[in-house]
């Protein structure tokens, strides 16, 4: 019996050192912390520039973070200064890093297809269309753009369907009237074609 509460004893002497912080582990906890808050309040000014259109800058703080701190969105930012550059291969290398920070954050996907939209890989672009539709349904933009990606693929049923989708969410958007009168336009429905025609037609007025 004695024995049996040696062992206990020890054990549980053994269960609290697992769990006992030693100063050193306190100091690189609080030096985390110190880090933490940092690399925000970095983002914060990065956030401001980028909004005030001072690329340059807003560009060199992001970068300023250390890699293992930024977020998702400061890796999508990263991308979107990087794309509007022309630099395409470095953007998709930044949208990617945010994906793998965040596997549900849509607006790096949407990127994505966008990129291979216009680099004519619509199959590519379909694919991470269909991530951004599967996480935010209600985007209207996201089944626009598959829309459009179908179309150039020429599955015209698709396309239409994913376009009166776009129109169904968010109707005042001039060019998702434009692309499904051209698909009716090519499947010869003519009287289709010229109702969203008249309604693009009607918006980019509206827009003058």
């Amino acid at each position: 019996m004695r024995r049996f509460f040696n062992i206990i004893f020890i054990m549980f002497i053994t269960a609290n050192c697992v769990f006992a912080t030693t100063p050193w582990q306190q100091k690189k906890e609080v030096s985390k912390i110190i880090q933490s808050e940092q690399s925000q309040n970095i983002t914060n000014q990065a956030n401001i520039l980028y909004a005030e259109n001072d690329i340059k800058n807003a560009f060199n703080l992001f970068l300023s973070i250390p890699e293992e701190e930024r977020s998702a969105q400061n890796w999508l930012l990263l991308g979107n200064i990087l794309q509007d550059q022309g630099k395409i291969d470095e953007a998709v290398f930044m949208y990617n890093r945010a994906i793998q920070v965040d596997e549900t954050f849509y607006k790096a996907y949407y990127n994505l297809g966008n990129i291979y939209l216009q680099d004519g890989r619509p199959n590519m672009a379909i694919e991470q269309y269909k991530k951004v539709i599967k996480l935010k349904p209600e985007y209207p933009y996201a089944h626009y753009n598959l829309g459009c990606a179908y179309i150039k693929l020429g599955k015209l049923g698709k396309a239409k369907y994913e376009i009166l989708t776009a129109i169904d969410l968010k109707n005042t958007v001039a060019d998702f009237h434009y692309n499904l009168a051209y698909i009716y336009k090519q499947q010869k429905k003519e009287k289709q074609a010229k109702i969203y025609l008249d309604y693009y037609n009607k918006l980019t007025e509206n827009q003058i």
